[in-house]
């Protein structure tokens, strides 16, 4: 038997739709495409080959004076990246860091300070005490190769210092890296 609020024609139609609103919240929902088709992998950026301004091998590619930064910067790579709210070095990293650590055997003359960074995310004082781990770990991973201790300096600088503008998901990638920068020495 039906109630007497079921029997108009505008009792029936929004029983209708309430019902069918309860069944499309329940049905399961179509997987969403990523807005961007190129975003990183969890481990950042790729690391360039050779010729492209970061050969990890350490050989020469440019015209760079040997021992000069840009000779650094060209043919072994400056940058490291990390993984979110991380300062372990990833493996894709590790032969740009053997490259640096054979670069600076090679050139026992120059010091570095490693600069370490963080994506925007988090407060100040977090990205400044993850920054400051990211330059310590590079600095260890370097101590443990063979580069004496004095002439690595550390400094953190959080999320002060990005090199990709922007709250993307590569923007954030590319601004979680440990800097190797030449302070002295170069040619």
């Amino acid at each position: 038997m039906m109630s007497a609020s079921t029997k108009t024609p505008i009792a029936r139609l929004a029983l209708v739709g309430v019902c069918l609103a309860a069944m499309a919240a329940c049905a399961p929902k179509p997987a969403v495409e990523p807005a961007v088709p190129n975003t990183p992998t969890p481990t950042g950026p790729a690391y360039p080959g050779p010729g492209t301004g970061g050969n990890v091998t350490g050989s020469p590619v440019g015209a760079a004076r040997p021992g000069s930064e840009q000779d650094f910067v060209m043919n072994v790579g400056d940058r490291v990246y990390f993984d979110l709210d991380s300062y372990q070095i990833n493996a894709d990293a590790y032969p740009r860091l053997n490259a640096q650590a054979a670069w600076l055997q090679r050139y026992p003359q120059i010091t570095i300070r490693i600069e370490g960074n963080a994506d925007e995310r988090g407060t100040r004082e977090y990205n400044l005490a993850l920054g400051a781990r990211r330059a310590e770990s590079i600095r260890t991973y370097l101590v443990d190769r063979g580069i004496p201790a004095g002439r690595i300096d550390t400094i953190s600088f959080g999320k002060e210092r990005p090199i990709a503008q922007g709250s993307t998901e590569d923007s954030w990638a590319r601004n979680r890296n440990g800097h190797t920068a030449i302070v002295s020495g170069a040619q």
